[in-house]
């Protein structure tokens, strides 16, 4: 199961730089501007994705601009493929397709290897974990 990363900030915004990031903590879990989860996946190398075709299907890169610049903790990794993700200290960071709308944490937990990025807050409620 992976570790959940701590952050140092309630809320993490990364919008001074052009072509950065915007993200935010929300009830205690890392999300995009929109609020939409982000989340991590244990079999990732730091600096490198390791999800691919179906994954991929089911577990959208948190894709960057190709003239995308690190901010903070908020790095860029780029993919196989050559298209750039956004990344948390080198880690890339995804959305689950079974989040039908902002706020939802439906992956949070999912095979044990995937899981969301959670402040020191409480932990949200879901019925895969108990991080």
């Amino acid at each position: 199961m992976i570790r959940n990363f701590k952050l140092a900030l309630i809320a993490l915004t990364f919008c001074s730089v052009a072509g950065a990031a915007t993200t935010m903590e929300k009830d205690g879990v890392l999300r995009d501007e929109s609020g939409r989860t982000l989340y991590l996946f244990a079999k990732d190398e730091a600096g490198k994705s390791n999800c691919y075709d179906t994954c991929l299907a089911k577990w959208p890169a948190f894709v960057a601009k190709a003239d995308a610049k690190p901010s903070g903790d908020l790095t860029v990794v780029t993919r196989n493929d050559g298209s750039k993700q956004w990344a948390l200290k080198g880690k890339p960071l995804y959305y689950f397709a079974g989040d039908a709308k902002a706020g939802d944490i439906n992956g949070d937990g999912m095979g044990g290897v995937w899981a969301v990025i959670r402040s020191g807050a409480p932990a949200a409620k879901t019925g895969a974990s108990t991080y």
